[in-house]
């Protein structure tokens, strides 16, 4: 296979980010495990710096196919990547959830008998939120209205913010970004700040990968169109393509204005440049 190492490296990252941060939240469904929505947050975001640190040498670690999307549009990466980089971030998070389904199985069935719930049936969002996302949140409460549109919008702009971050702090001609080798804690922190913000809205996406492939397992497992709430093609739209407009608009912002902004400054030698 002409690109191994990108492959493996996409499919063992994504496989580790969408493992600990889907577990994050099947402990929280299942146990109550997690005191608040900052821990969940949190937890999401070393998940994406762990699986940063473990596999960025094997590929550039996107783990996310927004984020290859937008480094293609930004010529960051060769279009005849992009296919094998999405096909391995869609099978690693598939494979998270099969792992994720083997180690909770019984306590998420356990869960179903002691509350009541068919499997299939609308109140098994409560268990299907473990694997894919719905809007509005299941457990923001009665206060939470958001309609497809405000999801979308929700999911665009958090993902806009990310592969802005991601950008800003991979680009050698921004001299105020972190070191190269604290980049991955940066970007897990951004993670962990729009989860914080946007997850009562939407559960916070912010990856295809993450929602879809998860997503499909569940509903092979039994929760059949419950997967998919009662708008299938509305959490298509939400947490697939809402992501990748906010990452095109991200790559096109910064490739086409900040980044020749920051690079007109280092050439007119600016008197705040630090090196």
């Amino acid at each position: 296979m002409k690109y191994t190492h990108e492959f493996i490296g996409e499919l063992l990252g994504t496989f580790i980010l969408v493992f600990i941060g889907c577990s994050s939240v099947a402990v929280n469904v299942l146990f109550s495990a997690h005191a608040g929505l900052l821990q969940v947050a949190t937890i999401w975001g070393i998940g994406v710096t762990i699986a940063i640190y473990a596999t960025r040498h094997l590929s550039c670690a996107h783990l996310n196919p927004a984020v290859s999307i937008a480094m293609a549009l930004g010529r960051r990466m060769s279009w005849g990547r992009l296919p094998v980089y999405l096909l391995a971030q869609f099978a690693g998070a598939f494979i998270a959830a099969g792992l994720l389904y083997l180690l909770f199985s019984s306590s998420i069935s356990n869960f179903e008998s002691i509350n009541g719930i068919l499997r299939g049936s609308p109140q098994s969002i409560k268990t299907a939120q473990i694997f894919g996302e719905f809007y509005p949140n299941p457990g923001a409460g009665a206060a939470a209205s958001v309609s497809t549109l405000c999801a979308f919008f929700a999911e665009a702009v958090g993902t806009f913010i990310l592969v802005l971050m991601v950008f800003s702090l991979t680009e050698g001609c921004n001299l105020g970004r972190p070191s190269d080798t604290l980049c991955p804690l940066f970007i897990g922190l951004t993670v962990t700040v729009i989860i914080s913000i946007l997850a009562p809205l939407t559960q916070a996406g912010l990856n295809p990968a993450r929602d879809l492939s998860p997503r499909l397992f569940s509903w092979l497992m039994g929760w059949g169109d419950a997967a998919f709430s009662e708008n299938k093609w509305g959490c298509i739209t939400v947490y697939v393509l809402g992501p990748v407009v906010g990452a095109v608009a991200a790559s096109g912002l910064f490739t086409f204005l900040i980044e020749p902004l920051m690079k007109e400054k280092n050439a007119a030698n600016d008197p705040c440049r630090c090196c």
